[in-house]
């Protein structure tokens, strides 16, 4: 349920400067994308080659567009990717309206995607990012050339123990209690805490990167609306998980006709192992692929296994629709 800021494991992701209070990978570039009453922080890399198409990656609870920086170098040569700071997170300012709903999230992913006219996108999400690029794919299949999901927060009855915690940041009175009771932890504590739930093996990580990520823990931990966003997410998390019908987030998945990757992790703490066959029977046609040693947020631990996954869906996603198109011809 939740990938909050976290540390990359990879080298390439390290080399980074300051942009104001932004870290930019190196090659990465940034914009901020101002629409009637929504701002949102793009975070973006130039495509290594010309007319490839486009991308868009959408981070989990309390992350942000920089998680997903990794896995856009990998892509560099197959997509024109751009990477969103939600609402609330990265450097993004609040939601005017304060929906942090799924709900809310999604609509803003739509009208990025209609303001910038670049669907259908390949769309990629992580944890609740997961839940919100179902939630589009489902609404408006036009902006959804094919669909990645790394550990998605869909609704599972058995909520692992270690989720519990984000879980009860949705119960009204217990943010304030949560604060009291974390008051005296350092963002280096916190950041330890945090890698050691979301990594498969947090050893992985480079001391610049562990570095960098406490940096922007202190950074986010001293924004006025920070433990709002967080409560607020995670109560938007946990209302998806009641809607029932059509606004259901399984019966969503079921409704989406995009090309879709599952990757899920044997190790991950937050979205548990056991739903990845779940979610494999109920986005039809979909393929899956399950890392045993990764944890909840797979593209920053094994950036190349994901890209290689993603390559297969985006060759075959081609060869039909060229397939298709020679049939009508």
């Amino acid at each position: 349920m939740s990938s909050t800021e976290l540390p990359g494991v990879r080298s390439t992701a390290e080399a980074s400067s300051q942009v104001g209070d932004v870290r930019v990978a190196q090659g990465e570039r940034l914009r901020t994308e101002r629409l009637p009453g929504l701002e949102l922080n793009v975070r973006f890399r130039p495509s290594t080659r010309e007319g490839l198409p486009p991308a868009l990656f959408v981070h989990g609870l309390g992350g942000s567009s920089q998680n997903w920086s990794a896995l856009m170098e990998c892509l560099a040569d197959e997509v024109d990717g751009e990477a969103v700071d939600l609402p609330g997170f990265g450097w993004s300012p609040p939601p005017p309206d304060r929906d942090y709903t799924i709900t809310g999230f999604a609509r803003a992913v739509i009208r990025h995607l209609d303001a910038a006219g670049r669907g259908p996108v390949h769309l990629f999400g992580n944890s609740l990012g997961g839940a919100v690029s179902t939630r589009v794919a489902a609404a408006r299949p036009d902006l959804v050339r094919s669909l990645t999901l790394v550990s998605p927060a869909l609704p599972e009855l058995r909520v692992q123990r270690s989720a519990v915690p984000t879980a009860l940041m949705a119960v009204p009175g217990m943010a304030p209690l949560l604060l009291r009771l974390t008051r005296g932890l350092t963002a280096e504590q916190r950041t330890r805490g945090v890698t050691g739930l979301c990594y498969g093996d947090p050893t992985r990580v480079t001391p610049e990167g562990f570095a960098a990520a406490v940096e922007e823990m202190a950074r986010r931990m001293a924004l006025p609306y920070f433990w709002e966003a967080m409560t607020r997410s995670s109560r938007g998390i946990v209302d998806a998980y009641t809607l029932g019908g059509q606004h259901g987030l399984w019966r969503q998945a079921q409704r989406v006709l995009a090309p879709t990757l599952l990757v899920y992790g044997g190790r991950d703490q937050l979205v548990s192992y056991r739903m990845a066959r779940k979610a494999a029977a109920a986005f039809r046609g979909s393929r899956l692929v399950c890392l045993p040693e990764a944890g909840h947020v797979a593209m920053m631990e094994y950036p190349e296994v994901v890209a290689a996954a993603f390559r297969e869906l985006a060759r075959d996603t081609r060869d039909t629709t060229h397939t298709e198109e020679d049939g009508r011809g």
